[in-house]
């Protein structure tokens, strides 16, 4: 799932620092505002990872490469798109879904740990060449969004210090 307003308070607090979310949203909306290396440090607290890109996608269109990680329609009752905000993570749960993760479509885009770069790309040397400037990986699409954008192949780069209402994170649990 999508990491929560009070997931990330939890996290912000045990960091001796105040967290304030976005006004319009409750404890249980993905958290937003946050830039690509809060994201890391958040993940890194709990001894986790960001998604690489690769994982993020086989997690969304599975190894039958689905358009959407339910099928190959779009469908408002399986996402967040084309909304005028955030919903509560876990709202577009997925028995259909290739692992059964919720929220892999809409709501907020979801930083990665891969750098923005042609793709398919080999992991081994994915960070060779990069600077400060770099654009970070970002998957998913969000509740702005048209429909296309939410597709499981859609990809979309952030700068690393990119703080919008629209971007958010979602943790690796393993590595599949």
């Amino acid at each position: 799932k999508e990491v929560t307003n009070a997931q990330y308070r939890a996290y912000r607090l045990s960091q001796g620092q105040i967290f304030r979310p976005d006004s319009t949203q409750g404890d249980n909306h993905p958290v937003v505002y946050v830039t690509w290396k809060d994201a890391v440090a958040y993940c890194e607290h709990y001894g986790l990872s960001l998604p690489t890109e690769a994982q993020w996608e086989k997690a969304a269109r599975g190894l039958d490469g689905r358009t959407y990680p339910w099928g190959d329609s779009p469908s408002r009752d399986q996402a967040n798109y084309q909304g005028q905000g955030t919903t509560a993570v876990g709202r577009y749960p997925c028995a259909e879904c290739p692992f059964g993760f919720f929220d892999m479509s809409g709501n907020v885009w979801e930083w990665t740990r891969s750098p923005y770069q042609p793709y398919p790309f080999d992991e081994s040397n994915d960070r060779e060449g990069l600077d400060e400037d770099a654009l970070w990986v970002i998957r998913g699409g969000s509740f702005t969004d048209q429909a296309r954008l939410t597709r499981g192949a859609t990809r979309g780069g952030a700068d690393p210090g990119a703080r919008r209402a629209f971007i958010g994170l979602r943790i690796a649990l393993s590595r599949f």
